[in-house]
């Protein structure tokens, strides 16, 4: 465990300078510490995420120093909306490094020459994990989550071409049925609650917090289902390939303080639930702690075959509903070589994590195949 006394300690800060910090404006740690690199001056980086559970990890590294002692200076923009506003941001030249999911997808095939070099949330022992999905149906919907039959004829709300439409495309198979037996009613997570309570939809699905603040505020609600393991659910760190080829030594910096981040989550989640409060606006301790215990179940930076395969089935998912060109292909955007490295020398930080399969680790310059990860991959 990683010096729990110290984040206790840097939590408790956070209601001087770093709560500042992190409500207003940008945010960075303190210019004038060297991360124990004997007076070397810190190497600045900028980097966005999403206001979303899933993706606490950056800005909890950066309040516990993790990445002082990689002897990076972190600056955090505020929390993006959406994964396509971080990216827009990158692109501009605004941030180094974001953490994004499905819309690196699209992004990539529009123009924007990014690569993917660790993880933020999935799997690299497995293809499908979800845990941080669920359904919250009305009470009087008649949605059964043990059967999902019961889905047909429903309106459901998601975010079209966002991973909860994929999960709703993935207990559609599940069900035997096909998009045309439901109502797809496109809702942000914002809008759900609403859209439940007033009979928009029948049920909404969704990441956390959502569930949890839907179950909440609307009365008779109910979480039907969670997880289950539909479908792959990914969130990748994000950089140009230009910055990744110019500062191979600071992505690998950046890699360890996120592993060593990571970590300390799965072994303390409310303490990284105290962390979420502090840099999600509007959330509140309970909402965090409940999401917390299905988030760290996710919390997995290296690369495997099965990291390749999550991306590639999404993205045949999503072409499938004509939200993204067919024939993406995943090795021009992966860039294993820096989690390799950390992956090798620093196996303490993964040593509580279930291992990769043999047949699905990789090394540099692996070439991705969707057959040979397919067998590699347990589902």
């Amino acid at each position: 465990m990683f010096r729990a006394t110290r984040h206790i300690a840097v939590a408790a800060a956070c209601s001087g300078a770093l709560l500042l910090a992190a409500c207003g404006g940008d945010s960075t740690v303190d210019d004038d510490v060297d991360g124990g690199s004997g007076g070397t001056e810190p190497t600045k980086l900028s980097a966005g995420y999403v206001s979303a559970i899933d993706q606490i990890g950056l800005p909890a590294g950066v309040e516990a120093g993790y990445f002082d002692e990689q002897n990076l200076n972190v600056k955090l923009k505020e929390p993006y909306p959406t994964g396509v506003d971080a990216l827009n941001a990158l692109q501009a030249g605004e941030v180094d490094v974001v953490q994004v999911g499905t819309p690196a997808i699209a992004a990539a095939q529009q123009g924007i020459d990014l690569v993917l070099v660790g993880n933020y949330t999935g799997s690299s022992s497995q293809l499908s994990i979800d845990e941080t999905m669920a359904v919250v149906a009305g009470g009087d919907s008649g949605i059964d989550g043990k059967d999902l039959s019961t889905l047909r004829g429903k309106r459901i709300g998601v975010s079209e071409g966002s991973i909860n439409h994929l999960y709703l495309l993935g207990l559609l198979e599940e069900a035997g049925l096909k998009a045309g037996d439901i109502e797809i009613v496109n809702t942000e997570p914002p809008d759900m609650a609403v859209a439940l309570e007033t009979g928009g939809i029948d049920a909404g699905i969704v990441w956390d917090p959502w569930p949890i603040t839907m179950t909440e505020q609307v009365d008779g609600s109910e979480e039907v289902l969670r997880g289950g393991g539909y479908i792959p659910f990914i969130g990748y760190l994000v950089t140009t390939r230009e910055y990744a080829e110019k500062n191979p030594a600071v992505i690998e910096q950046f890699l360890t303080a996120r592993a060593q981040t990571d970590q300390w989550m799965r072994e303390n989640p409310d303490d990284a639930a105290d962390s979420a409060t502090r840099w999600l606006p509007g959330t509140e301790k309970k909402v965090a702690t409940e999401a917390m215990k299905h988030n760290v179940k996710q919390l997995d930076g290296r690369f495997s075959a099965c990291n390749y395969l999550a991306l590639d089935t999404l993205a045949g998912l999503l072409a499938e509903q004509g939200n993204v060109e067919k024939g993406f292909d995943v090795n021009k955007y992966f860039q294993p070589e820096p989690i390799l490295k950390v992956m090798k020398d620093n196996p303490d930080l993964f040593a509580d994590l279930p291992p990769v399969p043999d047949a699905a680790a990789i090394e540099g310059g692996y070439t991705f195949d969707r057959d040979t990860a397919a067998e590699a991959c347990p589902s």
